[in-house]
């Protein structure tokens, strides 16, 4: 038999069902349960899909926190929380991450309305620290109970200048909230030895705080003129001292003590830093570095790049803790029909080729490279192509001083990510009628994500501002033919829409050409029964509509309205002069949406007609498998025939088959 030292430990996670299980365990056994996380993690995401390096990440950072908090009457924000698997897992939810990301299931990041646990939902980064700030000020009030508050920010979002406000703010103020900088991707730093530890500690325990202050005001009171002359050179030797000890002297500008590096994959150590900082009741910065992908041997051996792979994993995508094999084609068998290509791919191949025909044509991302395609032009043109970090107001306003100077700059943002830059597109390039060309990538609903990543709301918040082009393409060709059109434009802003995914299947241009501004299309005549409108992705589901209703003797007129902005009226009137039934089809939401605008002109123009508007709820749609979802709000063709039949039975006042 083997020796009992020899036999592996028990497993301690199954015994977690809520944070306060971890709070009487020693540092040993918070380590081992940090890696049981780690393995669950590994086990479940590798089979299912989801983001995973950053949760990989910050296991022992979970497992530490909780191990001190009391929550939920203390609070931990999770910046973003595609890093707060661990979390969910520590909260009550482990035997449910098999279903995170999936129709039905877990959320993909945190959701108030799944655990008490999670404090704030967030998909957007940069946001956790202004929500401590206001939670802990609120608790100041005497609003709610009162308790700790920890922000984590990390993974890029401290790019994001939100975040750069909030600090200021909480520094002015001396809210007592904790920061835990989560620097992953980066090497740890060496300790400086017992006098770095005794400078930290100062810094944290109030008494010697003030002690430190006191000691200062003191030396300016000496007599013979050496107090003096403290006060004139003090504030100098000061900041030199703290220059040179502290390497977070950018944070104790503004009045927040700072501590570390400290190994994140250390529970003690994170215990001691973290407790430390709760104790010291002003605000407090805890420097942590962490490796993204930490366990799974690809991503912490292959560098940044095998981060940046492992940020996230398809299904099956790791069998046995290993990354999964290709599977070998079956000897014999037919070749597999490709797949079109997505269309951030063909967006991503065709800026690269418009830069090459105008040199003036740059790429700008919010930190998306790989995810908006501009990963391409990175390769191929670098010099065309900026990366300004999670910071999508500068990104915005960074292409407007491009476009004052005479350069063609394109913003590739997410539909969802280009909300935060609203204000700057309408005061900094609008008003100014800058050539800008924004490409939002995800526009629609974009799947497991869910809600906070849906591009839902692009055409309803583009649309009311003077000067903007807005277009969807229905294809790849069309996006094609969309940017060049947006690029050959010298009348100001333009907004291309276009969603997450593979694309129809055409053939591509080998020359793009220039698209007549304002101009629809009409694809397939009817008998003047109903006509179907569509807006990028809608006229797919208008066509599979028209099929259907084929089928049941209506033959449908479909059309590509190709502009939100301007509106073809011309093709509008023609379509509500010679139908019984106009329907728009488009994947925004229908409040100030493409319908809205049709449905405006119409009643501006007097023309009678009835109508049929088909497009996302008034409500935030939960996260699942695009078809799924697609399903749930009946944007599919055989919805949208339903409907359609429906309608036109009580046009003609008998039943609808």
């Amino acid at each position: 038999m083997p020796k009992q030292s020899d036999q592996p430990p028990k497993p301690l996670l199954p015994s977690i069902k809520r944070p306060q299980d971890l709070h009487d365990r020693s540092d040993a056994e918070l380590q081992q349960i940090a890696q049981e996380v780690r393995e669950q993690l590994i086990d479940t995401v590798g089979e299912i899909g989801g983001h995973f390096g950053a949760n990989l990440g910050v296991c022992e950072l979970s497992v530490a926190l909780h191990s001190l908090l009391d929550s939920p009457t203390d609070k931990i924000l999770w910046d973003v929380g595609h890093q707060a698997y661990p979390h969910k897992i520590l909260t009550g939810r482990g035997d449910q991450l098999s279903t995170i990301r999936q129709y039905g299931g877990l959320a993909p990041f945190c959701n108030i309305d799944e655990s008490e646990h999670d404090i704030a939902g967030a998909g957007h980064a940069s946001t956790s620290i202004s929500l401590a700030v206001g939670i802990k000020e609120a608790m100041r009030h005497g609003e709610g109970k009162d308790g700790k508050v920890v922000a984590v920010i990390g993974d890029g979002a401290m790019t994001g200048g939100v975040a750069f406000e909030a600090i200021h703010h909480a520094g002015g103020l001396g809210t007592p909230v904790v920061v835990i900088l989560n620097d992953n991707g980066m090497s740890i730093a060496p300790n400086v030895g017992a006098l770095s530890r005794y400078f930290n500690r100062v810094r944290l325990n109030p008494k010697l705080y003030k002690a430190r202050d006191n000691a200062e005001k003191g030396l300016s009171k000496l007599p013979a003129g050496i107090g003096a002359a403290f006060e004139r050179f003090g504030p100098q030797f000061k900041e030199s001292v703290k220059a040179f000890w502290a390497p977070g002297l950018f944070w104790e500008e503004l009045d927040f003590a700072y501590t570390g590096v400290v190994d994140g994959h250390d529970v003690s150590a994170l215990r001691t830093a973290i407790g430390e900082a709760l104790a010291a009741d002003r605000p407090v910065v805890v420097h942590i570095a962490t490796v993204k992908g930490k366990g799974f041997a690809p991503a912490e051996e292959g560098g940044l790049e095998g981060m940046e792979e492992w940020h996230a994993v398809k299904p099956k995508g790791i069998v046995d803790r290993k990354p999964a094999k290709a599977a070998a084609k079956s000897n014999g068998a037919a070749a597999a029909k490709p797949a079109p290509p997505q269309y951030t791919k063909v967006f991503g191949e065709a800026i690269v080729e418009e830069a090459k025909r105008d040199p003036r044509v740059v790429g700008i991302t919010a930190a998306m490279n790989t995810g908006t395609g501009l990963s391409i032009m990175q390769k191929e043109l670098p010099d065309h192509y900026f990366d300004v970090g999670i910071a999508e107001q500068h990104a915005v306003l960074f292409a407007a001083g491009l476009a004052l100077q005479g350069m063609k700059p394109v913003a590739a943002i997410y539909s969802t990510f280009l909300q935060r830059g609203f204000d700057q597109i309408v005061h900094d390039v609008c008003l100014q009628n800058l050539n800008v060309v924004f490409a939002m990538d995800r526009a629609g609903l974009v799947g497991d994500d869910g809600p906070t990543h849906h591009g839902a709301f692009d055409i309803s918040y583009l649309r009311p501002l003077p000067n903007i082009v807005l277009m969807a393409p229905r294809d790849e060709a069309m996006l094609v033919n969309m940017l060049h059109t947006a690029l050959v434009y010298d009348d100001g802003p333009v907004g291309i829409r276009y969603p997450r995914g593979n694309a129809v299947g055409v053939a591509l241009p080998g020359i793009p050409e220039p698209i007549d501004i304002g101009v629809g299309e009409v694809l397939a005549r009817g008998d003047g029964s109903v006509a179907l409108l569509g807006y990028g992705s809608g006229v797919g589901v208008a066509q599979a509509a028209a099929e259907l209703l084929a089928g049941g003797g209506v033959e449908a007129t479909v059309a590509d309205a190709r502009f939100a902005k301007p509106l073809d009226t011309e093709l509008v009137n023609e379509l509500a002069a010679g139908h019984r039934l106009l329907v728009t089809i488009e994947e925004n939401v229908l409040a100030g949406g493409f319908g809205a605008a049709v449905i405006e002109h119409l009643a501006d123009s007097g023309l009678p007609v009835q109508t049929l508007r088909v497009g996302l709820p008034d409500r935030y749609v939960t996260h699942g498998a695009p078809s799924l979802l697609h399903e749930e709000i009946g944007f599919t063709g055989e919805a949208v025939a339903k409907r359609v039949s429906e309608r036109l039975a009580s046009l003609t006042g008998t039943t609808a088959t």
